[in-house]
């Protein structure tokens, strides 16, 4: 038994897009992908689960990383369609009660003021169970579609991202927590002597504020970042409530990782508590061990005969051409990008086939409910917490029932993660253990 339960999370990978179309278990997703249903019901699963929140990934460009064409990311839609998640989210809110939402907006594609008010207003509706992923852009293509003629350094993005973080900030708080009054006999519904501009003025934003809407019930929304550079791991330690960890290296590396983010939250004058580490994984279920070990022979088997998919992926994130390689040619130790700081160190010496079978996440679970359940409390034993974040670019609700249905109640029955709800907003609840 674990000394405290740990937190299960969903990142929806590749955002409110094609999740899974013909495959064995896909039904009509190539068809009703841009339906909210299937999210809808996810949401609806992953909350009876007692998950802590659904991240819904996104970027705002047709990806032509590979071979310098976006032809294959069309023909087979990865992370090509992909809509605007800030949609989506209020849908998934209002037919739950409990489970976070956290919709992914880019800090070099929104002014402050109006992603403050955007999530300010979702917070509202959602009674204080909306988060923010905070992302800084990594490709040129995103940067020419908002007039730039590629994209801003990398650490530079993450000095844009603390002022913008600073500034949405002060417009959260620029309601006070009792500014509304309500009081009938007076005729005033607040006191506008708690209302205040902001007049900020920085390197690269400007804005006088205060927002034209209360505080929302969490105040600010709940932080969610994926640093994985020095630079990414400096911001997230100072600003985010949960951070996404794709490290390698199995529990001795997420350990590290997970030690070093927590160090430096507390040399950002935060308690370390408040910054949790959920580490990116994907599981693969069968009823028995057997079965789970059969299905993930076959899923290595369609990778092998697909390489092109998973180098799709690999190409986008990196914002390398990762066509330029023979599939068991290494990646030369000098590669470099202006994307993703973390997958391009992971591929170096590597070969595209190495990267491949790695699959997806910091630790491979293969098997029943049960031994995954074991396994997943092993390894948080050893890392120390604070949780999973369930990932799986071939979506579909077979896979999210295995999940909600299947390996939740068997981490319930160890008294591993949740069986209720503590707290009527997200963060409270992201933060109780």
């Amino acid at each position: 038994m674990s000394a405290k339960p740990f937190h299960l999370a969903w990142f929806g990978a590749d955002g409110f897009g094609v999740k899974s179309w013909g495959r064995t278990w896909s039904g009509r997703g190539g068809v009703d992908w841009s339906s909210p249903q299937m999210w809808i019901d996810m949401a609806q699963a992953l909350e009876r689960a007692r998950f802590d929140f659904i991240i819904i990934e996104d970027s705002s460009y047709v990806p032509d990383a590979y071979g310098s064409s976006f032809e294959a990311y069309v023909k087979s839609a990865t992370a090509t369609p992909k809509m605007d998640p800030s949609v989506l989210a209020p849908l998934m809110n209002y037919f739950t009660r409990h489970i976070g939402i956290v919709p992914t907006l880019s800090v070099t594609e929104y002014h402050p003021y109006l992603l403050a008010r955007k999530i300010n207003t979702l917070d509202h509706m959602s009674q204080g169970r909306t988060g923010w992923n905070i992302v800084t852009g990594s490709s040129h293509r995103s940067a020419q579609n908002f007039g730039l003629d590629s994209q801003i350094e990398h650490d530079k993005r993450y000095d844009i991202a603390d002022e913008f973080f600073e500034l949405a900030c002060r417009l959260w708080d620029s309601w006070e927590e009792d500014a509304v009054v309500l009081d009938e006999k007076t005729q005033t519904w607040a006191d506008h002597t708690k209302v205040h501009t902001v007049d900020f003025e920085g390197k690269f934003f400007k804005s006088r504020g205060p927002l034209n809407a209360p505080r929302s019930p969490q105040g600010r929304p709940t932080f969610v970042q994926a640093g994985g550079s020095p630079r990414g791991k400096q911001f997230a330690a100072g600003s985010a409530n949960a951070i996404i960890c794709g490290v390698e290296g199995g529990p001795a590396a997420m350990k590290t990782f997970r030690d070093d983010v927590r160090a430096m939250a507390v040399e950002a004058g935060r308690d370390p508590d408040d910054a949790k580490v959920l580490f990116l994984v994907s599981p693969v279920l069968g009823e028995t061990d057997s079965e789970a070990q059969d299905k993930q022979a076959r899923q290595v088997a369609f990778a092998e005969e697909h390489p092109e998919l998973g180098l799709l992926h690999l190409s986008r994130h990196s914002g390398i051409d990762f066509s330029q390689w023979g599939i068991d040619e290494k990646i030369p130790e000098d590669a470099t990008t202006n994307g993703h700081q973390q997958l391009i160190v992971q591929s170096r010496g590597k070969t595209p086939r190495q990267i491949l079978n790695k699959g997806l996440g910091n630790f491979e679970f293969v098997g029943s409910p049960d031994t995954i359940a074991a396994q997943m409390d092993e390894v948080m034993q050893e890392v120390g917490g604070d949780g999973f974040l369930i990932a799986n670019h071939d979506l579909n609700r077979r896979y999210i029932s295995e999940i909600a249905d299947g390996l939740t109640p068997a981490l319930q029955r160890r008294g591993l993660v949740r069986e209720e709800y503590s707290f009527d907003h997200f963060r409270d609840n992201l933060l109780e253990f």
